[in-house]
This record gives C-alpha cells, structure tokens and sequence, in this order.
C-alpha cells in the first residue's frame, strides 16, 4: 500500500506493516457449502460501518468461485476445510487483540468447528444446518446416504431448487436468473455434489459431539420458516452449547437470511450483538492503513 505522503519515514520504519496492531476487533465470516462470499456481503458492511475488521474469504474445496460458471476446486476432506478457516484465523489474531467468527448454513457449523481448536471471542450463528430438516428438504433426504458410497459420490450430484432459500420473490427470480446464465449466484452454486454433502456430515457429527466443549459467547440467528434446516438445530445449539446462546428468530425470512427479506433487521442485531461484547474503542491513525473495502453486488432491499 503506497505511504501517505505525510507520514514520516521513522514512523513507518517503527511500525512496520507486518507487525502493526489494528486497534479494532477483527470479524471472520465463513460463507455456506458450495456458495461464495457474496452472500455475506450485507453483514460484512454493516460490521464494517460500526468500526469492526471484517474478513469474508473464499475457501476453495469448499466454495465455488464467483466468476461465470462457478469454477470448483475439487472437493477437499472437512479437516482441510477446517484448516483453512484456521489460518485465516490465525493471521487475524497475530494483528489483533479480539477474534470473532460467524457463518451462515454450513458456515455456522464450519464456525464452530473453527471454534472448537481457537479461542474464538464471540460466534455469530446464522442459519446453523446441524440437521437438513426444513420444509424444502426432499423425503429422500433420507436416502441420501447410499449416494455417499464410493465411487458414487465422486459424480453424483443434487441440483438446487427454488425457493433457494429465499422468500423474496424479486430476488428470487435474480438468483435463478444467475443459477441458469451463470451456475452461480449470491446464494450459492445451482448443484451440490454428493463429495461435498458427505464431507459436511462428517463435519457435523463432529461439530454435535464437541459442542459442550464450545463457551463462547454466542448468538444464533435463525428463520422460523428455514427451508433447509428446521428449529431442531437452534434446539441443539440451546442445549448442548458449552454456554448459553442469545437465539433471535426472523418470521419473514427463509434459509439466506443475509440476502432476503430481513436482512437488515438480522445485520443490525448481528452488529449489536458484537457491540455488548466487542466494544470498538477509537480508531487510531494506525487504523486507516487497513483496507476496509469488499465489493458489494446485491440488488437494493425490499421487504415482504
């Protein structure tokens, strides 16, 4: 990053860039299976406008690329999944004080994977996906087993269908627009192989069994009508957590609630949930050296 030219160079020699403290909380934010980081593009900026460090990365093996026809690396283990969180972690803590993580969907639950090997200082749970039980789910869902024998599920895969976990029909219409043109969208990839859905209930049952062992101070965010993963996962997370969570529930929204119809309604409390716990003090000059930007592509909010 070129130097401001009213800085003085002893300054600079002083401080250098790679180990200057940012003065702020830092925020990572996982992104769903099979998705990118665009679906968090919302709470992002709304943490980033109340002053907090906010970093939402793409995880390849897990995600999909943004560019046209959602490029896949090829399915990595859930441990390199969790590995990859980590570091992203651990290059946040080296530069600052306080370490908060979120996700959304399979993000939440990678979260608390993460926050199961850090020491996390708060979680923002959106969305948890500890159980495919919502209302969209298929009755075979329960099958979905035989397809991760091998070598079936290394071709196998599970297109998606509306409403895409979307309840705003404007929206929904631009993201099926986007999963035919492009095989990619805000809310994610048009098909989830087998190779990933398999690796993510491993996951899982890994993530249920070491939730007493989690102690974070914790907020969970979840839609009453979630068409992927029903109030069964929040119950889990309310009993089985190593502490208490705050659990807000939205009753206009489905799955992504980052993109519909509540959206701002679930950043706001996202963001004053960091606020009692994470205070952001005054930003120092230090500070501005930071970048700050990621690209916002959403279409502008409209409510039910």
């Amino acid at each position: 990053m070129p130097m401001p030219l009213a800085m003085p160079m002893h300054t600079a020699r002083a401080t250098p860039p790679d180990t200057a403290r940012d003065p702020r909380p830092a925020v990572l934010l996982l992104h769903g299976l099979c998705a990118n980081p665009l679906e968090l593009m919302p709470l992002a900026r709304t943490l980033r406008e109340a002053g907090y460090l906010v970093e939402a990365p793409a995880l390849p093996g897990y995600g999909v690329a943004v560019e046209r026809g959602g490029r896949r690396a090829p399915v990595a283990r859930f441990e390199d999944w969790v590995a990859l969180a980590t570091a992203h972690f651990d290059v946040l803590a080296a530069r600052h004080e306080l370490v908060a993580i979120g996700g959304l969907s399979m993000g939440s639950v990678l979260a608390l994977a993460l926050a199961m090997k850090r020491p996390a200082a708060a979680l923002m749970l959106l969305s948890t996906s500890l159980h495919f039980d919502g209302w969209n789910v298929s009755p075979w869902r329960r099958l979905l087993p035989l397809a991760y024998v091998r070598p079936l599920r290394q071709w196998l895969s599970f297109r998606e269908r509306p409403p895409y976990g979307i309840k705003n029909e404007r929206l929904r219409a631009w993201v099926a627009q986007a999963m035919v043109s492009e095989h990619v969208s805000a809310a994610g990839a048009d098909q989830l192989s087998a190779a990933s859905l398999y690796q993510a209930s491993r996951m899982i049952r890994t993530v249920r069994a070491g939730l007493p062992s989690i102690t974070a101070p914790t907020l969970v965010l979840h839609a009453s009508e979630d068409d992927v993963s029903g109030p069964r996962s929040v119950l889990e997370l309310q009993q089985r957590l190593g502490s208490t969570p705050e659990v807000h529930w939205f009753h206009h929204s489905y799955h992504m609630l980052t993109l519909d119809n509540e959206r701002s309604a679930v950043t706001q409390t996202a963001r004053d949930f960091l606020r009692s716990r994470l205070p952001v003090a005054a930003v120092s000059p230090v500070a501005a050296l930071f970048p700050t930007s990621l690209r916002e592509d959403l279409p502008h909010e409209q409510h039910a």
